[in-house]
């Protein structure tokens, strides 16, 4: 069947049979996988640590996190959960699975559930094709998960699921499933292929069962079917138009192999065929090509398919932002200028202090003068109402709004502050170097009358504790002690989510006393497990008795600025592997806003809060980012200097390894670097920014364990080089640079 028949034919719903719906037949027993005592028991000596423990003890091998260390310490994520039920049918997550149309992101949208059992329509709620095998066809694929293979995607990150299962009487499957659109009406199709390996005693029958309905209106029960015979096999293909949630109708294996084709070269061509941040670790490149597929899909939606399918502050500009530094520029462009759509009858502080940050730094990282044409009056009227606020203030501080989403105690917010005073510099560095003067004094000046007035605030307000470390509370002037361990009621979970924004703000001085000491605090008192963000994890756990909890990695990509900002590389590493091994699911990247770490009422596999997730995906494409390419800024939050490779994990400058970063967006215009390890020696190169000289530049070769760096040239000439962090100044140095390392063991 050709593509614009099979579209035709999918349109007009064609019925392949009718049968009745295995979905009420008797599901063949499947034994429950228990969790170990000694696992559970693991898991909450972990969470009763007010220190990191696991996180420690992978720091302190010779080289450090690595993704398998972290994965052996956890189940993985399978379960996906909203507050009262799971989101599918079967409680396991599911794939976005779209198209984006130019920069606008993808309007239709295939889930596809990862364990093979089911796609839907839209929304967790919309019609489905679901999934039964078996002798009669009445088994749900993937129901019995110790038969279940892990779910994976094809070539490690295409937006292809590949799944096996073998049912209860022996019959092995192997199903792919992927969404294309443009074929003939530019609707989204679903396409699967679903193969059956009979043993010799019994046959097998292949259902593809329409359930569901559309706008009010039954759906026609139109099922397509294969048999397979005892010791036989067979392969099914049919197509599905998500739109109209219809009946699924067979095709044949060139129209599935020219569709899968089709999908393919489009997001190959997308991603296009120099990756921007390039890394000698196959999973880790896997995840960055997966989760930029599915954040150009989505853009400035949260989630989708279920209630966060919404554009949230501030998570929709921290993923504007991280688009940006991926080169993505039209995506952040137009997420911003949403934003700016989105400030109706007026803004919260935090917000307008978000959208200034994100502003500037996309104007600093596009040179976008006409974006910023258009934006400043609506800019200006933010800073505007900002300095009416700060003129009339308590102390020269904002007006008291409330805590957060969740919280509505109306404080003086340490994250919101904070978050306007980086604004304020931010857009003040832009429009001075766009010779907008006036406007810049306007919101320098406002600036620093915040400051000081922020800075007041938290002299009264925190509390250097016996162990040496600073607590700050997030609720400024209000008298709240610290927290001994800040999983341990809901008040300190929120600090553990809030105050990433002021501490990635750069507003407590980059490894400075209070920097230093409120990190030792995060590091002593419970806020990390495995490198990532701690919380209550409230939404999936209901009333946790601590030391149960979970985590909530959306908060870790400030989390992250705020480590790369204080340069603590080895926090990074963990961080990205902490991802990689416990906050996504394994092989498909997909992560919700939050996650158990506690086993859930017994459950084998972990659970997550209204995955997939934008911003979840966004903390781990910016800590990627950051270990490579690293802007560091003054006092004022004005970008002066460029760190390279600062928290590159040791072993990707193995024998026979490289690292290059290929026109990355910076603040000084675009960055190009590469190094190769050959033998003793790691060769390289740099092409300095030109747009924007930076005042300062270092490069650091972090090395494996037992190799030194003996001696550096760079362009022939000797640099001023600290050996045992391996960083080397190529400050006030231009044009392209050829680095040689002499290495020694």
């Amino acid at each position: 069947m050709r593509l614009p028949l099979l579209v035709a034919a999918l349109a007009a719903v064609l019925v392949a049979g009718s049968a009745p719906s295995p979905s009420a037949a008797k599901r063949p027993s499947c034994a429950r996988q228990p969790l170990s005592p000694a696992y559970a028991g693991s898991v909450h000596r972990a969470l009763g640590a007010k220190q990191d423990v696991w996180g420690n003890a992978l720091i302190a091998r010779p080289n450090g996190p690595t993704y398998g260390a972290v994965r052996r310490l956890l189940k993985p994520l399978l379960f996906a959960r909203s507050k009262t039920k799971a989101l599918t049918a079967s409680g396991v997550y599911y794939l976005p699975f779209a198209q984006p149309l130019g920069v606008r992101g993808a309007h239709m949208v295939a889930l596809h559930v990862a364990d093979g059992s089911e796609i839907l329509s839209q929304t967790a709620k919309g019609p489905s094709v679901k999934v039964f095998v078996g002798p009669g066809g009445h088994e749900r694929y993937g129901s019995c998960l110790a038969r279940l293979g892990t779910p994976t995607l094809a070539d490690g990150f295409l937006p292809i699921l590949e799944t096996r299962y073998v049912d209860a009487a022996g019959t092995r499957y192997r199903q792919e499933s992927f969404s294309v659109r443009g074929l003939g009406t530019g609707d989204l199709v679903s396409f699967v292929r679903l193969t059956a390996v009979a043993g010799a005693d019994r046959g097998a029958v292949i259902q593809l069962v329409p359930e569901g309905s559309r706008r009010g209106a039954r759906v026609a029960q139109g099922t397509v079917r294969a048999r397979v015979e005892p010791g036989d096999s067979a392969t099914l293909y049919a197509g599905w138009l998500v739109p109209f949630g219809g009946s699924p109708v067979p095709i044949d294996e060139a129209t599935y192999d020219a569709a899968r084709q089709r999908l393919a070269d489009f997001w190959l061509q997308r991603l296009g065929e120099q990756p921007t941040y390039d890394v000698p670790e196959r999973l880790v490149m896997d995840a960055q090509r997966s989760l930029l597929i599915q954040d150009l899909a989505l853009t400035w939606r949260y989630s989708v398919g279920n209630q966060y399918e919404e554009f949230s502050f501030a998570e929709a500009l921290d993923t504007a932002e991280v688009m940006a530094e991926y080169g993505l520029l039209g995506v952040a462009r137009h997420i911003l200028t949403s934003s700016l759509a989105r400030l109706g009858g007026g803004t919260t502080n935090w917000r307008a202090g978000e959208k200034l940050t994100g502003a500037a730094l996309y104007v600093r990282l596009s040179g976008d003068r006409e974006y910023l044409n258009q934006a400043t009056p609506m800019l200006d009227r933010i800073v505007e109402g900002l300095g009416r606020q700060i003129r009339s203030g308590h102390g020269g501080l904002l007006r008291r709004e409330r805590y957060s989403s969740d919280i509505a105690a109306r404080v003086y917010g340490l994250h919101a502050q904070a978050a306007v005073w980086q604004g304020l510099n931010a857009i003040a560095d832009v429009w001075r170097a766009s010779g907008r003067t006036a406007h810049a004094r306007k919101a320098h000046a406002l600036a620093v009358a915040l400051g000081r007035g922020l800075h007041r605030a938290v002299r009264r307000s925190a509390h250097r504790l016996k162990d040496g470390t600073l607590f700050v509370p997030a609720a400024l002037l209000a008298h709240h002690k610290p927290f001994d361990a800040v999983t341990a009621s809901r008040p300190g979970s929120y600090w553990n989510l809030v105050v990433p924004y002021a501490l990635s703000a750069g507003f407590f001085t980059p490894g400075g006393r209070q920097a230093n000491g409120i990190l030792q605090y995060m590091l002593r008192h419970g806020s990390r497990l495995l490198g990532l963000v701690r919380a209550g994890a409230y939404s999936l756990y209901g009333k946790p008795t601590y030391p149960v909890s979970g985590t909530d990695q959306v908060y870790g990509l400030n989390v992250a600025r705020f480590l790369a900002d204080n340069d603590r590389p080895d926090q990074l590493v963990l961080s990205l592997y902490g991802m990689l091994g416990a906050s996504m699911t394994p092989n498909t990247f997909v992560s919700g806003e939050a996650a158990t770490v506690a086993p859930l009422r017994g459950a084998s596999y972990r659970s997550m809060y209204m995955p997939p997730n934008t911003a979840s995906n966004s903390a781990f494409l910016e800590t990627l980012r950051l270990m490579l390419v690293h802007e560091r800024r003054d006092k004022d939050g004005s970008p002066v200097g460029l760190d390279l490779a600062f928290a590159a994990p040791r072993p990707w400058l193995g024998d026979g390894k490289s690292i290059s970063v290929n026109g990355a967006p910076t603040s000084f215009g675009a960055l190009t670097y590469d190094l190769h390890r050959d033998g003793n020696q790691v060769t390289g190169t740099v092409v300095v920014p030109s747009r924007r000289p930076p005042h300062t530049m270092r490069l650091r070769l972090r090395l494996p364990h037992g190799v030194k760096l003996r001696a550096v040239r760079v362009s022939g000439h000797r640099r001023p080089l600290d050996r045992g962090s391996g960083t080397i100044d190529l400050s006030g140095m231009r044009g392209t640079l050829d680095v040689v390392a002499v290495l020694s063991r």
